[in-house]
């Protein structure tokens, strides 16, 4: 039924950019030279609802229209690469706020001198997973480190994971109670009156494939649990889609095996400024304007590749 009622609306959209096109063409042809002006700034704001439908269109996977579930994971670089997964976030946040979809913070770890460790938030709006999955790999700074007493320049390594947020109700994502192993502790974060006296964090192990999820961020354990375990189902959901893409690729002849060293994407701060993405070329010099979350070109440019 949500299936039918999203192609409903679908069908609307594109019906009535239809009929505004043949409402268009009939005042064209009217041949009143004094309304060509209005029509051209109006032929402008069509042309970018059909900007906006054609990158829909290549969003036609079974959970693209859905949440996402994203997680930054600092990975080599000590303190650089802690503070580059806390800019990560930040511009994935900012991108997120642009365009409508609200955020909650569902695990975050922070670092021991700065930035932070790990960060997984759910991010709520239609095809918030479609567009984020572009996203998914090794993302590479290159700058002069402010952590470095010397300046040196420093390269670190993050890695984005995107997940659906798969419906508990899913019949392909099964996960037995007893393949569990649920430890609960007490959350760490702010001391004094905000230090969290109960344990309510909760982590859990899937034994078959040792997955392991935690989440602190709720002070009830309950929805800590709930979750952990939203974020489990969609790491088992990736995992099953990983394993049915490598067969292909390997039917193919094209299978290459995903390696931290193999990055999507470079963000250069030093000795010149530039954005790459490795996978289509596509690269931007604006680099402040990529990091508060202009990066819905690099996104468009995959999924049209893709």
């Amino acid at each position: 039924m949500k299936e039918t009622s999203d192609l409903k609306d679908e069908f609307a959209l594109w019906n009535e950019i239809t009929n505004q096109i043949k409402d268009y063409q009939e005042l064209a042809a009217s041949g009143d030279e004094s309304i060509h002006t209005e029509l051209e700034g109006e032929a402008s704001c069509l042309e970018e609802k059909l900007d906006e439908l054609e990158i829909t269109t290549l969003l036609s996977g079974l959970y693209d229209k859905g949440n996402a579930l994203l997680s930054i994971n600092s990975g080599a670089g000590g303190t650089d690469a802690q503070d580059w997964a806390s800019m990560l976030s930040r511009m994935y946040l900012r991108w997120a706020e642009k365009h409508g979809f609200t955020i909650e913070i569902i695990h975050q770890s922070e670092g021991e001198e700065a930035g932070i460790k790990s960060v997984t938030a759910l991010i709520k709006g239609a095809y918030a997973y479609g567009y984020l999955r572009a996203e998914k790999g090794v993302h590479r700074l290159v700058r002069l480190s402010p952590f470095d007493a010397a300046h040196r320049r420093h390269t670190s390594f993050v890695q984005v994971e995107v997940l659906p947020e798969v419906a508990a109700e899913d019949p392909s994502i099964e996960i037995n109670s007893d393949d569990l192993e649920i430890d609960i502790y007490k959350s760490s974060g702010a001391g004094g009156q905000n230090v969290q006296k109960n344990a309510t964090a909760i982590r859990i192990t899937h034994k078959p494939t040792g997955m392991v999820v935690s989440c602190q961020n709720e002070r009830s354990q309950i929805q800590n649990r709930d979750n952990a375990m939203k974020v489990l189902r969609g790491r088992l959901y990736e995992l099953r889609l990983e394993e049915q893409e490598e067969k292909l690729a390997k039917l193919r002849g094209e299978y290459q095996k995903a390696e931290w060293g193999s990055q999507i994407r470079s963000y250069v701060l030093h000795p010149y400024q530039l954005v790459k993405d490795h996978r289509t070329d596509f690269e931007k010099g604006n680099t402040q304007a990529v990091l508060d979350g202009e990066i819905d070109e690099f996104i468009e440019t995959y999924l049209k590749k893709r």
